[in-house]
């Protein structure tokens, strides 16, 4: 009976009175999004003091999980960690079956990647600049992993950036298209850092250049686009946590707390910076819900003005 009020007060302290919170992940267990929930979900639990259970819903790119959440109970119980599709969909998709601007509450970005321009060792362009020159001299394909994957957006915005046209070939899937440029059958791609380092340094992919705004720490000698030539070019992968629309804000804040106290964990950060990334510099919920909405106008008009589809 003397232990009762201090169990009451403790359980009201947690999220959802305690109960398991389920991290919900928009994509297939070992792609980039479900290694980040792997690696964050362990802190997340000794952070909160209760049970982080990490569920894959993948589908529709990202969006069976996005929907599964938006229409979850806003005590944060439920949660979704998704990719920078969350911020490609509105403007990719003619109808989604929630309203991205409204059904959630950004409460953290975890980290950003890079990709990095890579193309096959005996092309013939040595730069980002050769590739310019020889763009406008004869017809260049680049690989992706599909109409509006983030290899295909990097490609369009560096058309747009650069100033020259490409061709788009679309493959089922980052690996194949990946083999087909080590093959020489398309000579570009613009890469995840994480999965095209092994191939860079096995000398099966060469790397032209980085497509953040400072050099990756994985690939130290690799110009960044602004370096190269292209001014106004960055392209990020990230992963942000959404809850549903309506969290208390007590709520919130502690969400929000327990995320930035497993970003500053070292097995966190290094596991980060292992994939080719790095920590977002703010991880606050206000920061969180201005990057995405800057991320979605950035792709609303890249998709407008190069007419991208998922056809």
């Amino acid at each position: 009976m003397l232990a009762a009020p201090w169990v009451g007060t403790h359980a009201q302290g947690k999220v959802a009175g305690g109960k398991p919170i389920t991290l919900i992940v928009s994509y297939p267990p070992g792609g980039g999004a479900d290694l980040m929930a792997r690696t964050i979900a362990p802190k997340l639990e000794a952070a909160l003091g209760q049970t982080v259970v990490v569920e894959n819903k993948a589908g529709a790119s990202g969006q069976l999980a996005a929907g599964q959440v938006a229409r979850a109970a806003a005590d944060g119980s439920v949660l979704l960690l998704d990719a920078s599709s969350f911020a490609v969909n509105p403007s990719l998709f003619p109808k989604l079956p929630y309203d991205s601007a409204t059904a959630f509450t950004p409460l953290a970005v975890l980290a950003t990647f890079p990709n990095v321009l890579v193309c096959t060792p005996s092309f013939e362009a040595k730069s980002v600049k050769d590739v310019i020159r020889l763009s406008k001299e004869k017809a260049l394909n680049y690989a992706s992993s599909g109409n509006g994957s983030a290899q295909h957006l990097a490609g369009a915005l560096f058309e747009q950036r650069a100033g020259v046209n490409l061709t788009h070939v679309a493959y089922r899937g980052g690996g194949p298209a990946m083999n087909d440029v080590m093959g020489g059958q398309v000579p570009l791609f613009f890469a995840n850092v994480a999965s095209s380092l092994g191939h860079i340094k096995a000398g099966k992919l060469r790397p032209l250049a980085v497509t953040s705004a400072l050099r990756a720490r994985s690939l130290p000698d690799v110009p960044t686009m602004a370096e190269a030539g292209v001014s106004g070019y960055e392209v990020l992968e990230w992963n942000p946590i959404l809850g549903p629309a309506g969290l208390p804000a007590d709520v919130k804040a502690t969400l929000v707390a327990a995320i930035r106290k497993a970003l500053e964990d070292a097995e966190v950060l290094g596991r980060i910076r292992q994939l080719g990334g790095d920590v977002f510099a703010d991880a606050s919920q206000q920061s969180a819900g201005k990057f995405i909405a800057t991320q979605q106008a950035l792709w609303a008009k890249v998709i407008k003005d190069r007419q991208i589809t998922t056809g």
